[in-house]
């Protein structure tokens, strides 16, 4: 995913702000909302800010895919053989796919 300017006021006024985009870059941003419009630095802070958060996880999207369906969850919970087959899928997985540190 590619964030821009559009995903960082999102986060920057998460209870709406007006504003009309003609463009991605910043100066196609035409305010109107009484509050002041963030700098082209503020903005430009908040997508490295979520662009970095997002890639830092991307081990838990590619866990999440690999990971047992819920319904093998809720079949392992009245099994201890499937719920051991379970734990090991998920060692096995989070090997694969370590968390960084």
């Amino acid at each position: 995913m590619k964030f821009d300017i559009t995903h960082a006021l999102i986060k920057l006024y998460p209870e709406g702000a007006k504003f009309v985009q003609e463009g991605i870059e910043y100066s196609g941003l035409k305010w109107v909302d009484e509050r002041p419009k963030p700098t082209e630095k503020e903005l430009n802070d908040k997508v490295a800010e979520l662009q970095t958060d997002y890639d830092a996880k991307k081990y838990q999207r590619d866990r999440l895919k690999e990971y047992p369906s819920i319904q093998e969850l809720v079949v392992a919970l009245y099994d201890a053989d499937d719920k051991a087959e379970i734990d090991k899928k998920r060692a096995e997985i989070k090997k694969k796919y370590p968390k960084p540190e």
